[in-house]
């Protein structure tokens, strides 16, 4: 493939250099994928199945309420639906129950004849639950992709990640894991190819919702699902393309990050996740159109909680904790439903990691928290496992349960480690923006930016390149309702005009944009078209003299 020397040095930048391994980055059809069987407890899991289905037992996919779990539970509900019609599924709410399994969910589905727990997406440190599960005669399998250490789920559990399992990709998404058990469970009883495959819309959305790194078989996931999610013929899934405004065919991995997969979360995080398994696995039209509307209202009142919320959040730290290096936020009456998004936000403008807690009954607070870059949040909170009731999670993100009377002390802790991080690392919250990239004006053109595309899809670990370039602002123009957004165009060094847009609050480079100077802009090059003419865009991330 003749690319031109700057991508090169890009794809050497992310680990991607002897020819083979470009070859297969870049290609239509990805071949890096891996022998399901080579999960531990596969085989088991797999036994399992089919001898529940054998003897005609009840089978329950317990999911989890976010878009992972919810495309994790649709795809293990099809793929099995092709053996037994035997079959019902249960997600926890996230509001009463909370994330994971748990006994009353479990008495219930052992109540209502199930005699086969198959979790995807949770399950792996339930250990209390797994025993419980035993002892009212429920068998459990668990497939999950989560953080797990010594201390795991007493049953068969397949998940990449836990001590021992020689499988050779360690970052599948919990969709990843449903869709290699499928595998396996195809491989076993001669299901049609086709059976598997065309759940791969599911697992192109799954993958990328859940910031799993996009790369090695993740990647191969990602491209093929990104393909069949363009060509799917899932009614409820483009019916909801359509009310969302989407095209078939034009659907890149972006979309699904910040279209596709807020959508599924929103009906989680505001009412129920079933409605969006529903949707996935509905054929009755008028049925379809029911939930497509729900998710849409879903998701705009997500959008305005989530908006508060912050709002409140940017309040409470500066009056009270701007001197923390780790922010503990109390909200007495927030939407829990969103709070893991803005922990997030908050996180994102102090660059800080960020904990929210709200009200949770029995004199209980639960936590959602976000992490910023160097620093692992479930590591930093196991240093304190024995104040939660319940806890879980990974490096960029965690969830747990605590007495109210133990916040302070957490609070207190939590400080203390990163002031010991910081101590060791006194860059960690310096939060400087570096370019993937450097370009000269010649280089700025058309040809680089289709090149840079074959990157797609874009996500964690293969970011959206950012590029570093020199050019005088001029025609400076204010966008959106409240003028909070800036247009203007780069002059480059040889003179070529380049569309400049700051969609953020552009008000921190007013000075350096009015002073006239040559300045450096950092950003993504993107190609627009006006009027069937295409022109390039830069989308400015950061400027300085």
């Amino acid at each position: 493939m003749n690319l031109q020397p700057k991508i090169i040095e890009l794809l050497k930048k992310r680990g991607i250099s002897t020819e083979d391994d470009i070859t297969e980055f870049l290609s239509e059809k990805p071949r890096k994928t891996y022998d399901p069987f080579l999960l531990r407890n596969m085989d088991a899991g797999v036994d399992l199945i089919l001898s529940a289905i054998d003897r005609g037992k009840k089978i329950c996919i317990y999911g989890d309420y976010d878009a992972d779990g919810i495309t994790s539970t649709t795809l293990m509900l099809e793929v099995l639906s092709n053996l037994t019609k035997n079959l019902t599924y249960y997600i926890p709410s996230r509001f009463d129950e909370g994330y994971g399994l748990n006994c009353g969910a479990l008495k219930k589905i052992k109540e209502n004849g199930a005699d086969l727990v198959v979790t995807v997406d949770c399950g792996s440190v339930s250990c209390e639950e797994a025993e419980y599960a035993k002892s009212i005669g429920l068998k459990l399998l668990v497939t999950d992709h989560h953080t797990v250490g010594e201390r795991i789920a007493g049953c068969p559990v397949i998940n990449p990640i836990q001590l021992g399992c020689p499988y050779p990709f360690k970052y599948l998404a919990g969709v990843g894991v449903a869709f290699k058990v499928a595998q396996a469970i195809a491989a076993e009883t001669g299901l049609p190819k086709s059976v598997v495959t065309r759940t791969l819309d599911l697992v192109g959305i799954g993958t990328i919702g859940d910031i799993v790194p996009l790369v090695d078989e993740n990647r191969t996931l990602a491209k093929y699902g990104l393909r069949a999610l363009n060509v799917s013929k899932r009614k409820g899934l483009v019916r909801l393309l359509e009310g969302v405004g989407l095209k078939q065919g034009h659907i890149a991995s972006e979309d699904v990050s910040f279209i596709i997969v807020p959508h599924l979360n929103a009906s989680g995080r505001i009412a129920d996740a079933k409605t969006a398994v529903r949707l996935m696995t509905e054929k009755n039209e008028e049925r379809i159109q029911f939930d497509v509307d729900e998710l849409i209202r879903c998701n705009g009142l997500r959008k305005k909680l989530q908006e508060d919320t912050f709002e409140r959040c940017r309040e409470i730290v500066e009056e009270k904790y701007m001197d923390d290096l780790f922010y503990v936020i109390d909200l007495e009456d927030a939407h829990e439903g969103i709070t893991g998004i803005v922990a997030g936000k908050v996180k994102d403008a102090y660059n800080r990691p960020a904990v929210i807690v709200t009200p949770t009954g029995d004199n209980c607070l639960k936590g959602t928290g976000r992490s910023i870059e160097g620093v692992n949040l479930y590591q930093l909170l196991k240093g304190s496992e024995e104040l939660f009731e319940r806890f879980g999670g990974h490096a960029a993100a965690c969830g747990f349960t605590i007495k109210r009377n133990l916040l302070p002390v957490l609070r207190q802790r939590l400080n203390e480690a990163m002031r010991i991080l910081f101590e060791g690392n006194p860059e960690l919250f310096n939060k400087k923006m570096e370019a993937d990239l450097k370009v000269s004006a010649s280089e700025v053109s058309v040809k680089l930016v289709e090149e840079m595309q074959l990157l797609e899809p874009f996500g964690c670990r293969n970011p959206r390149p950012l590029v570093q370039l020199a050019a005088k602002p001029a025609s400076l123009q204010r966008m959106g309702i409240r003028g909070q957004y800036t247009r203007f165009i780069g002059i480059l060094d040889n003179g070529k005009e380049l569309p400049c847009v700051i969609f953020k609050d552009a008000s921190e480079y007013d000075e350096i944009l009015q002073s006239g100077k040559k300045i450096s802009i950092i950003g993504t090059l993107g190609i627009q078209t006006w009027n069937e003419k295409r022109y390039l865009q830069l989308q400015v991330s950061g400027a300085e003299e």
